[in-house]
């Protein structure tokens, strides 16, 4: 597939790559150590899995459902999210370029209103104990006017982050099949869908980590209905 965020992409090769089709069973994701979990290795979040091929999130810790003004769950526009925001998380280690490109493929069946399944790109991430920063583009698991897309920038401890745009619509879900892009240049952050750009953000405040995958806590047992396939990453350093 060519998408527009290819148009975007230094000439030249790049710095540093992985692609994965997720091929191993492993709790939590691994791949002879390339990835950082955000539980096993941030420890106040949760891990992600692989399945068939699939990477999920694993079961997140019970607690309150996520509720915020703009899901039309919360009634005081002013009043702060509420949630355990402990996504699973996982980011490839080590050193990548600062300009970064990704894409997935969409894992989603059973879809329903009732949480808020996500699927989630990473860029320019860091997971350390008890910190996690970097950029979050992602897509609800809907194709209603419930749906959505956002970029989250996050900032360190357990829920210190900033939402720095959401689009809301059916144009902004996620079905089966769907291929997912994502990419930070500079200081500006896109995400796209079937290679239509959906969203976008600028930001100056992170300017390394790697990139990687995520996906929202809170969904109880439908984890395993929504995930994604076919990992590929690039990434340069101008």
């Amino acid at each position: 597939m060519t998408s527009p965020m290819d148009a975007l992409r230094p000439a030249k090769p790049p710095v540093r790559s992985h692609h994965t089709d997720f091929a191993q069973d492993e709790t939590p994701i691994s791949e002879g150590g390339l990835w950082l979990n955000a539980r096993t290795d941030g420890i106040d979040w949760c891990d992600v899995i692989t399945r068939n091929g699939v990477a999920i999130g694993e079961v997140t810790r019970e607690g309150e459902a996520e509720r915020r003004a703009e899901q039309g769950n919360l009634q005081d526009a002013d009043a702060a999210p509420v949630g355990l925001y402990d996504d699973p998380t996982a980011v490839l280690g080590g050193t990548w370029g600062k300009n970064q490109f990704v894409r997935a493929q969409v894992y989603s069946r059973n879809q329903t209103n009732q949480y808020f399944q996500e699927v989630e790109i990473r860029l320019r991430t860091t997971i350390t104990p008890h910190s996690c920063t970097g950029y979050e583009v992602f897509w609800r698991c809907l194709k209603t006017d419930e749906a959505y897309a956002e970029i989250v920038r996050w900032d360190g401890v357990i829920k210190t982050w900033q939402s720095l745009t959401r689009k809301v619509g059916p144009e902004f879900g996620v079905q089966d099949g769907d291929i997912v892009e994502a990419c930070i240049i500079g200081n500006e952050i896109r995400g796209y869908i079937n290679g239509v750009l959906v969203t976008s953000a600028t930001d100056d405040t992170y300017t390394d980590g790697g990139p990687g995958v995520g996906f929202n806590f809170g969904v109880g047992n439908t984890n395993v209905d929504h995930g994604l396939m076919h990992f590929q990453a690039d990434t340069y350093d101008d």
